[in-house]
Parts: structure tokens; C-alpha cells; sequence
């Protein structure tokens, strides 16, 4: 008979999967960042969010806070790289200036605040019990913001009637990847694991089901923008075109006139 902590391992590696499939998921909204050279209406939310989270997680899955965790570990572990990556990405190409302090700003305080928890939980805190009971809490709030950080996106969805700006991928694998936490959390019950999880299931079927609502609306309005971008071109174009054969008969010979035999 396999026992609870085979079970537990294994959909725990199902989970490290899905969490870097999960964390490689904005790839495709960065590529067009980087294409358009601008970052358009996306919001730095969820990736400054998600950093804290995995932070926190990973502080968590050390063996001198609650021991026994490496897979905890070694995917928040690579996490951290992969969001400080698309935070850096941002800031390169977020033109406002205002905005990019605001980034600046919380990210450093949020490394500040890891490396002071880190030092006083291990400095104060002498047991395994009591420094997974206040990393843990830490890490609830992490994962609670991580989830909830998309509300913002989902507000300029319901207000546009247009998920454009909410990437599907990461929608879908945040949905994915709290199903498969919230089972290894129940395995072997981790209320620390469970509460969050759980609140991302919730989170990951709103947004997907806003993304149902809105996908259509979304292609048509895309649609038009596109059929209006191509007019206004045309628009242009045809006024240029008399400019350019003034500026040739200005240049050139005046044209022939025909006054009859």
C-alpha cells in the first residue's frame, strides 16, 4: 500500500511543475513588452506580489524554520529569479516615471522586510513550532496577495469589458497550481498551505470565468481597434499623396497643357 507521504511527494513534484509552469507563464506578456517597447496598461502588481510571496515560501521551507520541506524550497527558490526578472523587464520599459519609483519603492521594502524576518525569526524564535507559526502566517498574507493581486487586473476587465490586459496562461496555472497545493496540504494538513490555496481556487475560477465572459467581446473590440488603425492610415496616406505629387511637379518639369491645334 503506498503510504500518505509517497501520495504527498508526489503531487507535491506534480505542484513544483505546475508552480514553474505557473511562473513562466507571463513569458508571452513580456516578449510583447519587449516587442512594443512599452508596458501598455499591465500592472506590476502581481509580479511584485508574486515575489513576495515565493519570498516568504521559500524562508518558510528552510530546514531551520519547518524542516522536511525541500520541494517548498526549490521552487520558490528559482521563483525569486525568474519575478525579480520580469520586475527589471518593467522598470526598463515602464515610461512613466512615477510608476517605476512606486516599483522601486515596494521592492525594496519588501526585500528589507524578508531579511529582517529571516534574522529575528531565527534569532528569537528557538523552535521549529514557533518559527513556522510566524513565517507561516507571513506566508498566508503572501499567498492571499499573490492570488488577490490580480483584482485590480479584474476590474479593468469588467470595466472595459476586454481581457486584453489579463494574461490567460497565468490565470489558468494559478488555478492549476492551487489545486495541486491545496491537495498536498491536505495530505498531511498544513494549515498554512491550506487557507491560501484554498483562496486561490476561488480567485483562479473568477478570473477564469471572467475571461469565459469577456473572451468574445474582447476579439470583436480587437477587431475594431485594428479596422480603425488601418482607416486612419489610409486617411493619412490619401492626404499625403497630392503633398508628394506637388512637391514632384514643383521639382520637375510643369506638366503639358494641350491648347488645341
Amino acid at each position: 500500500m503506498v503510504s500518505a507521504d509517497a501520495i504527498r511527494t508526489a503531487v507535491g513534484i506534480i505542484g513544483n511543475v505546475i508552480s514553474l509552469i505557473l511562473f513562466l507563464s507571463p513569458v508571452q506578456t513580456f516578449v510583447r513588452i519587449w516587442k512594443k517597447g512599452s508596458v501598455e496598461q499591465y500592472s506590476p502588481v502581481p509580479y511584485l506580489a508574486t515575489l513576495f510571496n515565493c519570498m516568504a515560501w521559500a524562508l518558510y521551507g528552510l530546514p531551520v524554520v519547518h524542516p522536511n520541506s525541500l520541494l517548498v524550497v526549490t521552487i520558490n527558490g528559482s521563483a525569486i529569479f525568474i519575478e525579480l526578472s520580469y520586475i527589471i523587464l518593467f522598470l526598463i520599459y515602464s515610461s512613466d516615471k512615477k510608476q517605476r519609483l512606486k516599483v522601486l519603492l515596494v521592492l525594496l521594502l519588501e526585500l528589507v522586510f524578508m531579511a529582517l524576518l529571516a534574522f529575528l525569526v531565527i534569532k528569537l524564535a528557538h523552535t521549529h513550532k514557533k518559527r513556522s507559526l510566524i513565517v507561516g502566517l507571513v506566508c498566508i498574507l503572501g499567498n492571499i496577495m499573490m492570488y488577490a493581486s490580480p483584482l485590480s487586473v479584474m476590474k479593468l476587465v469588467i470595466t472595459t469589458k476586454s481581457v486584453e490586459y489579463m494574461p490567460f496562461f497565468l490565470s489558468l496555472f494559478s488555478f492549476f497550481n492551487s489545486i495541486a497545493w491545496f491537495t498536498y496540504a491536505l495530505i498531511r494538513f498544513d494549515i498554512f498551505l491550506t487557507i491560501p490555496n484554498g483562496l486561490g481556487l476561488l480567485f483562479g475560477s473568477a478570473q477564469l470565468l471572467l475571461y469565459a465572459t469577456y473572451y468574445k467581446n474582447t476579439k470583436r473590440l480587437m477587431a475594431e481597434r485594428k479596422s480603425r488603425q488601418l482607416s486612419l492610415t489610409e486617411v493619412v496616406s490619401d492626404r499625403d499623396e497630392p503633398k508628394k505629387i506637388s512637391r514632384t511637379n514643383h521639382n520637375g518639369r510643369a506638366p503639358s497643357q494641350n491648347n488645341g491645334a
